[in-house]
């Protein structure tokens, strides 16, 4: 008998229409301090993508079902539930839907691929929290930290030269290639190998390009302005490539596994904004989303849970 039975994924969740940003936006910001002019800015951001909703669940259900279906190929076959932090499906909604199809004993697989308190803790909290709310809700294990696994790099790798191709043959090799991470507060991130983490998976990138000119920035910060928080910004990392004479930069967001919001809005229009107004050309490399070394990669961890 399988040590589990199916597999949960858990995201952060987000709008799927414009009435939903600003409930959406409130739960996130539950106990954050985060400023009322901040989420009405992030707000306007989700209210630019199309029909004013959030890629991301419809890029973790992509994900879920290449999991599914890696798993039908080559074992074990097991459905693949996909639970949201902030959203729906809440992880309470999906526990409840596991239950009614008789699942008792699931692989929680966060995905998220850096290790830090307001990710991989809370999401384990709101797991424990969510289970006493639904009868008969299965029980939860939790795979391993994976962003230093070969497949994880693989497919960020693979990525990351898409967006070099965008670039003149001859200036590849000198191209400044920069990772990012969402910002989290210092004091946050010294509890934490979220900065370990990072810094491991950025390198193994590299390597894997063969490309030694490579700088870690963080984006996206949400928090309390008085809070110190890690730094350098992306946008000052731009700044200052412009300053050195150079005309295009790859940025890969390596923090995250979907090119959602965060991704489309802070990168895709503020970086690349600010970053042409000084020459400069931004060739933003995709997040993994659901690309086959990923999908294996979360196939790889279901089996070494023995599952």
């Amino acid at each position: 008998m399988s040590a589990v039975d199916a597999v949960l994924l858990i995201a952060f969740g987000g709008p799927t229409a414009p009435h939903e940003i600003r409930p959406f936006l409130e739960i996130v910001a539950r106990g954050r301090n985060i400023p009322a002019a901040r989420l009405e800015e992030v707000a306007h951001h989700y209210e630019q993508m199309p029909s004013g909703r959030s890629p991301l669940n419809a890029r973790t259900a992509a994900q879920a079902r290449g999991l599914q279906e890696a798993l039908a190929r080559s074992g074990p076959a097991l459905p693949v539930f996909v639970g949201m932090r902030n959203w729906h499906p809440f992880l309470h909604e999906t526990l409840a839907e596991m239950a009614g199809q008789g699942v008792r004993r699931a692989l929680g697989v966060i995905l998220s691929p850096l290790r830090t308190e307001a990710a991989w803790d809370r999401y384990a909290t709101d797991v424990a929290e969510a289970r006493p709310k639904v009868a008969g809700a299965p029980d939860v294990t939790f795979a391993p930290a994976w962003s230093a696994r070969p497949r994880f790099a693989a497919a960020v790798a693979d990525r990351s030269r898409a967006a070099f191709g965008e670039i003149p043959a001859a200036t590849r090799a000198r191209t400044p290639l920069v990772f990012t991470a969402h910002s989290i507060p210092v004091a946050m991130a010294d509890a934490s190998p979220y900065v370990a983490d990072l810094t491991t998976a950025a390198r193994a990138v590299a390597t894997r390009l063969e490309h030694t000119r490579w700088w870690i920035a963080y984006q996206s910060r949400s928090g309390n302005p008085r809070e110190p928080w890690l730094e350098p910004d992306v946008g000052d990392v731009l700044d200052r490539l412009a300053a050195e004479g150079e005309r295009h930069a790859v940025v890969v967001p390596i923090g995250f596994v979907a090119d959602h919001v965060e991704v489309l809005y802070d990168l895709d229009v503020e970086a690349r904004q600010r970053a042409s107004a000084q020459g400069l050309t931004l060739h933003r490399a995709a997040a993994v989303n659901d690309h086959p070394e990923f999908i294996a990669m979360l196939a790889e961890l279901v089996r070494a849970a023995g599952a």
